[in-house]
């Protein structure tokens, strides 16, 4: 009532409060302290930290997934192109199988057509035969040994005793493919001076197409064999000159299919290519080491025309018939 003085409040309703609801049923009064208040605060923090964190980690968690998708993607598409690989490389293996078998069948057919030649010509080989067997080295001649070997190819064509690359299989250095390499490759700077390795007559003395072999000297030598001298810089020589050993060719260069100047040495017995090495280390001073290495020529026969050859006055001449052909190098 108006001027009637309101009671003075207590502790205890300054800790107490009214909260009132209302709807159509009318009006309810409810009563809250202090310490629930400041509960139900601390409980509705408590609450919007958990949510937040539960957000940031849900947010963190949905990014991870999203990358380890993209990874996946990526591995997936780096399996299939794995597997593309394999197939491609199934089906190269299978491919270079049958042309190695192939080829194995050729070089079968070759090897039999080769044999009855030799036999036909006399020159058979019996590699099973030892070298004491085959050739008697201690019974020949000074005369006989300086005649061989000024009539086969002895020592090396270059200064250099350097062999960059042998004889046999390997892996083009252009074309990147297995094959054959007939002879041997000599370190030789451009301008490295070219020698015969054996008296001879000279087939080839030009730039040779189809070959890769560029600048290309060819020699004719006594008993079936030749040598071939390929990417010269410079040809010293002509075709149809006689030559000793020892003589210039030409000197060397990078011409026709060659990565660096150096030499490609070869060295042939009835146009077959033999392993060049043995004949670069031929020499009176380890003049076995040719027989011992090199078990496709009948040494027997040769030397035995050599020591008739040697006991007559008249040096020997290039065998005449033989059938090599300039189109090959």
């Amino acid at each position: 009532m108006p001027g009637m003085a309101h009671p003075p409040e207590t502790e205890h309703m300054r800790n107490r409060y009214q909260i009132t609801i209302s709807n159509y049923r009318g009006a309810r009064h409810f009563t809250l302290n202090q310490l629930m208040r400041r509960m139900l605060l601390g409980s509705a923090g408590i609450l919007a930290l958990a949510i937040v964190a539960g957000a940031v980690v849900i947010q963190v968690l949905s990014s991870s997934v999203s990358g380890l998708s993209a990874e996946l993607v990526a591995l997936e598409a780096q399996r299939d192109e794995v597997l593309t690989e394999r197939a491609l490389l199934a089906a190269e293996r299978a491919r270079l199988e049958s042309e190695v078998e192939a080829k194995a069948v050729a070089l079968m057919a070759l090897g039999d057509e080769v044999e009855n030649i030799e036999i036909l010509i006399g020159l058979r080989s019996e590699p099973e035969r030892s070298l004491a067997q085959r050739v008697d080295t201690a019974s020949q001649t000074a005369h006989e040994k300086h005649l061989m070997l000024h009539s086969i190819p002895s020592g090396f064509p270059v200064s250099s005793e350097r062999i960059t690359s042998p004889f046999g299989m390997r892996r083009h250095p252009i074309e990147e493919r297995m094959a054959l390499h007939g002879g041997v490759d000599l370190r030789a700077p451009r301008g490295t001076p070219v020698y015969a390795t054996a008296d001879g007559v000279v087939e080839w003395a030009a730039k040779h197409q189809g070959s890769g072999l560029g600048k290309m000297v060819r020699l004719i030598h006594n008993y079936g064999f030749s040598t071939v001298y390929g990417h010269l810089d410079e040809v010293k020589t002509r075709a149809g000159s006689y030559v000793q050993r020892g003589d210039l060719l030409g000197y060397a260069g990078n011409t026709g299919a060659s990565t660096a100047p150096h030499l490609h040495y070869e060295v042939r017995h009835l146009n077959r290519r033999l392993d060049p090495k043995p004949f670069l280390l031929w020499s009176i001073n380890d003049y076995d080491i040719l027989f011992a290495k090199e078990e496709r020529v009948e040494w027997e026969s040769l030397v035995e025309i050599i020591r008739r050859t040697a006991a007559t006055p008249q040096r020997p001449s290039l065998l005449q018939g033989q059938t090599w052909s300039a189109s090959l190098p």
